[in-house]
């Protein structure tokens, strides 16, 4: 999903079972206008709070329930700050340890922008985005939200 900004800019917004190629978030975001790009990348790790040994993750998500309510946090982001473009985009399916969950990336004149904009966008995604969340490790799994922006 791509949507138009106030600026007349394109933004892309997707949750999709593909795995994430960080170089086309980036390039999704780049300007010739850009002074900095902000990439964050949300990867799988091993454990979680409380629980060590996590061997994968399973994520599920309705498209068009969260790419909306993703636009709508990057729309409050460009509000706050001046940006050229913002990328958000969520796996869905099951993804290995060290695998890209969510990419996040934010361009802008000024690294003052890129920074913030970057964090708010995946701290709000996180927070409020409906993804659901699986964990797996030996021996059991369990569906769990995370509601917090760390």
């Amino acid at each position: 999903m791509t949507s138009e900004s106030l600026a007349g800019r394109r933004d892309l917004v997707a949750v999709r079972p593909e795995p994430i190629d960080p170089a086309a978030v980036v390039a999704a975001v780049s300007d010739p206008a850009a002074g900095a790009v902000v990439l964050f990348l949300g990867t799988v790790r091993d454990h979680s709070p409380g629980r060590p040994g996590v061997t994968h993750l399973e994520y599920e998500a309705y498209g068009e329930v969260v790419e909306p309510k993703i636009a709508e946090i990057v729309a409050e982001a460009r509000e706050r700050w001046d940006l050229l473009a913002v990328a958000a985009v969520h796996r869905t399916g099951e993804l290995s340890v060290g695998e890209a969950s969510v990419a996040v990336a934010v361009s802008s004149a000024h690294r003052a922008d890129a920074f913030p904009a970057a964090r708010y966008v995946i701290d709000e995604l996180k927070r409020r985005a409906p993804i659901w969340k699986k964990e797996h490790w030996s021996g059991g799994a369990e569906w769990v939200r995370e509601d917090h922006p760390h």
